[in-house]
C-alpha cells in the first residue's frame, strides 16, 4: 500500500483509550506504523468504561470517532494484551520487538487509598473507579461482588461522586447518601450538570444547617457564603424527576479518620475529624481541629482520585509516573518522557500521556489533546532516528510473537464483528446498549465469528 511504504518509523501505543486512541492517530498521520496494544477487550478505556451508563449518545458518539480511528491503515490493534511487569508483554519486550517508542497511555490503573484504619475490611470498603467499572460493565469487575448497604459515606466531591451517589440514589436506592468534604462549600469540584441527577434528592434543610455551621469558616477567609450556596443549588431548575426517596447530603469541613468495623468484617461506623481552614499559596487547606466523632454508616466509598500501577514497569512519585523535569523532547511546554529519578536519566524512548502522565485530569477531552501532544513529543524524539528500512519485517515478527501468548488476542476485525452481535443482541431485547459482562462471552462470540468467516 502507498500509505505503508510512506511510513518512516515504528511506534507501541500502549492503552486504547481516548489518549492511546488519539495519539495514534497523531502518529500515524506523520509518518508511523502504530501498534495499539490493549489490556481491555474493547477499545476505548474510561470512555467506554467511564461515563455513566446511561449517557448513550455521548458514548456512541465517542464510539464513532473510536471505529474511524481503528480503520486507519497505519494503525493496527491488539487487544485482551496486558502490558507490565507481570503482563503479557514488558516494556523490555517491546523495545526488544524492535519499536522506536513506546507511548503509554494506559490510564491510571491504580486505586489511590488514604491509609486509614480500617480500609482492609472485606465488606462495605470500596474505591469509587472499581465501582464505576462495575455498573459499565467491565471485566472482570463486572462479575465482582460489593456489599452496598443502606447507609453510605461519600470520601470527597467531585463529579465521580457525583456518578456514585447517582448509582446509589437512582439504581441501588439506598436509604442515606452523605458526601464529606476536608473543605467547605467554595471548594466543591463537581459540575452543576452532573449534580442534576441527584438534586432533587439533596436534603435542604440539612444543607442550610450546614452551611450555617461552616459559614463563620468561610467569612474569616473573605468566601462568599451565598455564592457558594447557590452554585450547590443551580442545577434546581434543571433537576431530573427523583425515582427513590434516598436522602443525600452535604457534609463540610471533614475529614475521614478511621472505618469501624464489626466482628465479620462488616463496616459499622466511620470516624470523622472536623477541619477548618486557612490560607495556602491562593488557595485553603483544611486542617485537623481534633474534634471527632462517628457517623454511622455500612459503607464507605473513596472518589479521591487514581493513582497509575506501580508494577506497569515505570518509576511512580507522588501516584504518576516520573517524568523529565528538564526534557528533551516536549509539546507546549510539558514533559511526556519518562523518567529515572534513580539514574537522574530519561527512560529512552518511553513516553507517557493522558493520565499515565497526570492521573485523573479531565475525561475524554483533556485526554485526547494530552495524547495529541504526547504523540508530538514522541515525533519529535523519531526524528532524530533514521528511518527504519524493515517496517515490516518488525511488524510481522511482533504478530507471530503475540499469536504465541496461547491466548486469543483480538483484533480490530474482531471488534467490529463483536459490537455487531451486541448491538443485534440490544435490538431484539429492546434495549438501547448492550453489552456481554465477561471477557469469556465476549471471547466466545469473537472466536465464532471468526470460525464463520474461514
Amino acid at each position: 500500500m502507498e500509505a505503508e511504504n510512506q511510513a518512516r518509523y515504528i511506534v507501541a501505543v500502549v492503552g486504547a483509550g481516548p489518549a492511546g486512541l488519539f495519539a495514534s492517530r497523531q502518529l500515524a498521520a506523520d509518518g508511523a506504523r502504530v501498534v495499539l496494544i490493549n489490556r481491555d477487550i474493547k477499545p476505548g478505556g474510561l470512555a467506554e468504561y467511564g461515563i455513566y451508563p446511561s449517557k448513550h449518545k455521548m458514548k456512541e458518539g465517542l464510539r464513532k470517532q473510536f471505529r474511524q480511528i481503528l480503520q486507519i491503515p497505519e494503525i493496527e490493534y491488539y487487544g485482551n494484551v496486558s502490558v507490565g511487569q507481570a503482563g503479557d508483554l514488558s516494556l523490555s519486550d517491546l523495545r526488544a520487538a524492535g519499536f522506536q517508542a513506546v507511548l503509554v497511555a494506559a490510564g491510571a490503573q491504580g486505586t489511590k487509598w488514604l491509609g486509614l484504619p480500617g480500609e482492609e475490611l472485606s465488606r462495605g470498603v470500596y474505591h469509587a473507579k472499581d465501582l464505576v467499572y462495575h455498573y459499565n460493565k467491565l471485566p472482570p469487575y463486572s462479575q465482582q461482588e460489593f456489599h452496598i448497604g443502606r447507609r453510605v459515606a461519600l470520601i470527597g466531591v467531585g463529579n465521580v461522586m457525583l456518578d456514585i451517589a447517582r448509582w446509589l440514589i437512582r439504581q441501588l436506592k439506598v436509604d442515606e447518601v452523605t458526601a464529606i468534604a476536608r473543605r467547605g462549600p467554595a471548594e466543591v469540584k463537581f459540575d452543576k450538570k452532573e449534580m442534576e441527577s441527584v438534586i432533587a434528592n439533596l436534603d435542604l434543610k440539612a444543607l442550610d444547617k450546614e452551611i450555617a455551621r461552616v459559614a463563620p469558616v468561610m467569612e474569616s477567609l473573605g468566601q462568599d457564603v451565598e455564592a457558594a450556596k447557590a452554585y450547590i443549588l443551580s442545577a434546581l431548575p434543571k433537576a431530573e424527576e427523583p425515582v427513590s426517596i434516598s436522602r443525600f447530603q452535604l457534609e463540610f469541613l471533614a475529614s475521614p479518620n478511621r472505618i469501624l468495623g464489626d466482628a465479620h468484617g462488616q463496616v459499622c461506623g466511620l470516624e470523622i475529624e472536623e477541619t477548618t481552614l486557612k490560607p495556602k499559596n491562593g488557595d485553603t487547606q483544611a486542617i485537623g481541629t481534633g474534634v471527632k466523632r462517628i457517623m454511622d454508616v455500612d459503607t464507605v466509598i473513596f472518589c479521591i482520585g487514581d493513582r497509575v500501577d506501580d508494577a506497569f514497569g515505570l518509576p511512580v512519585q507522588w501516584n504518576e509516573f516520573v517524568k523529565n523535569p528538564h526534557p528533551g523532547y516536549s509539546a507546549d511546554g510539558i514533559s511526556y518522557e519518562a523518567f529515572d529519578p534513580e539514574r537522574g536519566a530519561p527512560i529512552e524512548g518511553v513516553f507517557v500521556a493522558g493520565w499515565s502522565r497526570e492521573a485523573s485530569s479531565g475525561l475524554v477531552g483533556v485526554a485526547r489533546k494530552d495524547g495529541e501532544r504526547g504523540a508530538k513529543a514522541v515525533l519529535e524524539y523519531l526524528q532524530t532516528l533514521p528511518s527504519l528500512e524493515n517496517l515490516e519485517v518488525i511488524l510481522e515478527s511482533f504478530r507471530e510473537a503475540l499469536f504465541q501468548l496461547g491466548k486469543l488476542v483480538v483484533t480490530k476485525e474482531d471488534i467490529a464483528r463483536l459490537e455487531a452481535v451486541e448491538q443485534a443482541e440490544a435490538v431484539k431485547r429492546g434495549l438501547e446498549e448492550f453489552k456481554f459482562s465477561s471477557n469469556q462471552e465476549m471471547l466466545e462470540i469473537i472466536a465464532l465469528a471468526q470460525a464463520a468467516q474461514r
